[in-house]
């Protein structure tokens, strides 16, 4: 057939053979439930992330301040540090030993230390020195903070001045630079180097990604080869079959970390201050974190493409909300709720503390702790759900 009719026929055979292919699809893609919310919940994940929970300028950092005297212009310091935005005073510690503690178990940013007869020191015009210490470790969370404090303090001090000398008309004191400095101290990353932040993280961030991928196609992979029949014919215990996926990618993890921490230490001249016997056992400890979290999600999806997509919807929060890209103190409350149930926030506390702050097991115990509740919650769960798959 030729001609007009002809070419409507062959035009309307290959509108109706697309219309077949594209019903096919859709009816595929509705029935595969995990791709089809994978689809809407990324974009929807992505959105709410980045529009709420992401800040570039931190606010509301935990600080400590270390006063030796109680007088008015500390207290006036105080409040000034207490009303911004930019610091959060969380901590007022006894001692210099109890300040020191807290800043490298990480439990605050700054450390403002008053010293005594500061007052007295500085209404003599002695020009006494206020002590900042900075946590360091995380440039782009102190860095704003700290350009901020000095501005801030003078602005506190000169109020209290005027109130003193009756107000602004007293004696022209605005101007005048305050009575004392302050001596800022980055602590555990002076130079502000942005890989003595980002190299540990690496470590944590590619065992994440890694681990989680292996062991979420562990199981699928065997049901879509036909060879868990296999094992499941064998007198094997699913516990067994789990542990057994899991060791050799305990091992492999192992010798990633070995070369991302040799490649930071001679290459990157990243700092080993800490205990390595340390880093190794809680590095085998988050390891076993994710991987029973990854071997979960093998025994969730159908096939190895949904086990992969699980396994991205996870990452993704966990990179975002971990404090490795954007600093963690910086987020909303509720997203520093959800960061804290992910392994890699409590990892990347420990392989920074243990590497550039040189924290002890005592300093990081609340990250271990909950690193291992992590661990045995998603091991109960992996092994569980194993057992619902064999059924």
């Amino acid at each position: 057939m030729s001609g007009p009719a002809g070419m409507f026929s062959r035009l309307t055979g290959f509108l109706t053979r697309v219309d077949a292919m594209v019903r096919k699809e859709f009816l595929q893609l509705m029935r595969d439930r995990v791709s089809f919310a994978s689809m809407i919940t990324i974009p929807l994940l992505q959105l709410v992330l980045f529009g709420y929970a992401i800040n570039t300028t931190p606010r509301h950092l935990p600080t400590a301040v270390l006063a030796h005297e109680n007088t008015s212009l500390t207290r006036s310091i105080m409040s000034a540090i207490q009303n911004t935005k930019y610091f959060t005073l969380s901590h007022l510690p006894k001692s210099e030993a109890e300040a020191e503690e807290l800043m490298r178990s990480g439990a605050v940013l700054f450390v403002v230390e008053i010293p005594a007869g500061f007052e007295r020191r500085a209404r003599r015009g002695e020009n006494p020195a206020m002590l900042v210490a900075a946590d360091a470790t995380d440039p782009v969370a102190s860095g704003s903070a700290i350009a901020t404090l000095q501005s801030l303090v003078e602005t506190s001090v000169r109020r209290e001045r005027f109130a003193e000398e009756g107000g602004p008309a007293g004696s022209g004191l605005e101007p005048a630079p305050p009575p004392f400095q302050i001596i800022t101290h980055a602590r555990y990353n002076p130079a502000a180097v942005t890989q003595l932040n980002i190299v540990p993280g690496l470590l944590g961030t590619i065992l994440t990604m890694t681990m989680l991928i292996f062991t979420a196609l562990s199981v699928t992979r065997e049901i879509e080869r036909g060879t868990m029949e296999t094992l499941l014919a064998m007198p094997i215990r699913p516990v067994e079959i789990m542990l057994g996926k899991i060791a050799p990618y305990v091992m492999v993890g192992a010798l990633q970390a070995t070369m991302i921490v040799t490649a930071g230490v001679f290459l990157f001249h990243v700092p080993m201050i800490g205990s390595l016997g340390l880093l190794v056992v809680l590095t085998v400890l988050f390891i076993l974190a994710n991987l029973a979290i990854g071997y979960t999600f093998s025994t969730l999806a159908q096939n190895q493409l949904q086990a992969v997509q699980m396994a991205f919807m996870y990452f993704l929060p966990s990179i975002l909300l971990s404090g490795f890209m954007f600093p963690f103190a910086g987020m909303p409350v509720w997203a520093q709720w959800l960061g804290e149930t992910l392994p890699l926030t409590h990892y990347l506390r420990i392989v920074r503390g243990i590497l550039l702050k040189g924290s002890t097991a005592t300093d990081l115990s609340h990250d271990i702790a909950a690193l291992a509740a992590i661990m045995l919650v998603a091991m109960f769960i992996a092994v569980r759900r194993f057992r619902q798959t064999l059924d």
